[in-house]
């Protein structure tokens, strides 16, 4: 008797410890991973200088954002962190605080901010860039 009540509470168990329903992804998270994605490419494409990347990635202001105020630089690095997306109407804007180092014949200069990207459309394009533009080269060098 005892075996058959153990096994019962056993089945019990399994039975009631099933799989759980899984959540569904909202579209705002997915719009905000898609605008992750996009300022990644962006600097991937800004490092290696690749400018069909960046002009496919951005609205044309956005693109004359992204390149304005660039000098020749010998290598360039970047780091960035998304700290906030707010979605608008038909707009995010992201917060990316980032750093960069500029090399220019051997000296390097570090440079820090937080920008806003402002992205629209659908595919996400960057349509402007705003505070603190990573892709300006520094006035130091």
């Amino acid at each position: 008797m005892k075996k058959i009540l153990l096994l019962l509470l056993a089945v019990a168990l399994l039975v009631s410890c099933g799989k759980k329903e899984v959540k569904q992804v909202s579209q705002d998270s997915k719009m905000a991973l898609e605008a992750f994605a996009l300022t990644e490419t962006v600097k991937n494409a800004f490092v290696v200088k690749d400018d069909i990347t960046l002009k496919k990635s951005s609205t044309e202001t956005g693109y004359r954002d992204i390149t304005a105020n660039t000098r020749q630089y010998d290598r360039v690095e970047f780091a960035f962190t998304p700290r906030w997306v707010e979605i608008e109407n038909n707009q995010l804007h992201v917060n990316i605080a980032w750093k960069g180092v500029w090399v220019v014949s051997g000296k390097s200069t570090e440079e820090r901010g937080m920008a806003v990207f402002v992205m629209e459309g659908v595919p996400l394009k960057i349509s402007r860039i705003l505070r603190s533009n990573p892709f300006i080269f520094p006035a130091q060098l």
